[in-house]
Order: structure tokens, then sequence, then C-alpha cells
């Protein structure tokens, strides 16, 4: 993603679709087109508005989309994006049901499309590009990148480190428990990015994702410095905290577990967020 990159924006003509679109247009994305069916032919902040992904294709070429569709809807969204080869979808919507998702995943796999989401705030790459909903006060050009598993969390800690090192890319992979790229798969990433030096991964209890880059971490397989911080300390167990996501089940994906691979991996793990950058 880069400042050339065309987008899409699936919802356009609603509340949330509307007012974030106007949103990345003055952070400078390349917004050229929306879809919201039976709307074709309406424009929204001078974006011109199809009724289907394909129509919008005939008059644009398209990089990645954005999703703000309602959620018993935005699995159909999806589906036809991946059916028109758009290579980037970026599903804001919440609540979107699970198993819906997993059919999503699968087919996305598939068909060579990859999914950041669903309920996540999107990707930022600062002064460049800004696809999802980023306060842009909270990020500036540098070279770190910020993987995550909130959103507030996210813009939390990007002011933080802002001033002193700024970020390369910035990613919230949402906080559903299926989702369409996972935590170590974008630490993979960053490790092949020459634009990132330094990793910071905004965990939290539920699942084992954390763990899985701790391993690959102790492997070997990543060489870049990471620092982490771990949402959930004090949260009971069995309990949803705030995202779907973070509900810890027989002994897995609790706090405890997830400080103990990061301290075995020798990934230091920040108290509170703004200990991120004394750690940095």
């Amino acid at each position: 993603m880069n400042k050339n990159t065309r987008v899409l924006v699936q919802g356009i003509t609603g509340r949330e679709g509307s007012f974030h679109t106007k949103h990345m247009l003055d952070y400078g994305t390349k917004v050229v087109a929306g879809v919201t069916p039976g709307k074709g032919g309406s424009e929204v902040h001078g974006v011109p508005v199809y009724d289907t992904v394909a129509d919008a294709l005939k008059e644009h070429d398209i990089d990645a989309t954005i999703i703000f569709v309602p959620a018993r809807f935005a699995s159909d969204a999806i589906f036809e994006a991946i059916d028109n080869g758009i290579p980037l979808i970026v599903a804001i919507t919440e609540h979107i049901p699970v198993l819906d998702m997993l059919k999503v995943k699968r087919y996305a796999k598939l068909k060579g499309s990859r999914i950041i989401g669903p309920n996540c705030p999107g990707v930022i790459v600062p002064e460049e590009i800004n696809l999802g909903i980023y306060p842009p006060r909270a990020f500036r050009k540098g070279k770190v990148g910020i993987v995550s598993r909130s959103g507030t969390l996210t813009y939390e800690i990007a002011e933080v480190i802002k001033k002193e090192y700024g970020q390369s890319t910035v990613i919230g992979i949402g906080g559903d428990p299926i989702i369409g790229t996972s935590l170590d798969e974008v630490v993979e990433m960053f490790e092949k990015d020459p634009e990132t030096e330094e990793v910071v991964i905004v965990g939290e209890i539920g699942g084992t994702m954390e763990e899985k880059v701790a391993k690959m971490k102790m492997e070997g397989r990543i060489s870049k410095k990471i620092v982490a911080y771990i949402a959930g300390m004090t949260a009971p167990k069995e309990k949803r905290m705030g995202h779907a996501g973070a509900v810890v089940y027989m002994g897995m994906g609790t706090f405890e577990s997830k400080m103990k691979a990061f301290k075995e991996a020798g990934i230091p793990v920040a108290t509170t967020p703004y200990d991120v950058l004394k750690l940095l």
C-alpha cells in the first residue's frame, strides 16, 4: 500500500461509509469509486457510486476495497470483492456471524485475496494512505511497524512513539474470533519489509496468536526487535472482555501464558501502553 493505491468503498452511502470516506480523502487516499446497490449514478464527496463492484471495475482500476456494510450483508460484500479479483479487502464491520467469516476466509484463500479484519480499524501507511478509520494526528512516517488486535490501543501507542520513532505501517487485524489475517502473518510481513526496523505487537487475552509469534522468534524466523503490550491482565476467565476474540477457555490464551511465551522468546512486554516507548 502507498499513495498510489486505488481504493473502492463498499457501503459508501451509509453514515459510517460517507463519514470515513471524507476523512480518507482528506488524508490523501485515492478513493476512486464507491458501491451501494440501488444508489448507482450518485456521488459521495465527489466519488462516483455504482450498484455493483463489477460496474465500478468497468470504469476504474482498483487495488483495494474497504467495507462499511452492515453485518448481515457484509459477507456478501466480501464475496463480491473476492469474485471480482480485488487483492486487498479491509472489513471494518463488526458482528459479522462467525460461520459467515469461516466461509469467506476459506474462499479468499482459494482465490488469492487478503482480508484484513473484520471488526478492525484498517491499515495506515503514515503520510501516504489511510485505508481505515485512523485518527491522522497519532501517526508520523517512521520505521516502527505496529500490528494490533485493538483499535483504540493502537492509536494510543502510535501517539506515544510518534515523536521519537514514527511508524512504517500500522495494521489493526481485528478483535473477532475469525479474522482474515493473523498476528503472526503480519509479523512475518514486517520481517520482510525494508521500511520496518522494529515491531510493536498490541495483543490481548484469547487465542494463541501471540504464542505463535513467540515461537517464531525463538526459532530464529524473526530477526527484528519486537516489543509487546498485552491487554487483559485482570480479565476474569471465560468472560468476553471487549472483543469477541478476547475470551479465555480451557486454560488457552491466558494473560499468563502469553507473558511466559514472550519472556522465553526474549520479547520485552510493556506494563502500560506508555512503557512501549521506553522498551523501544
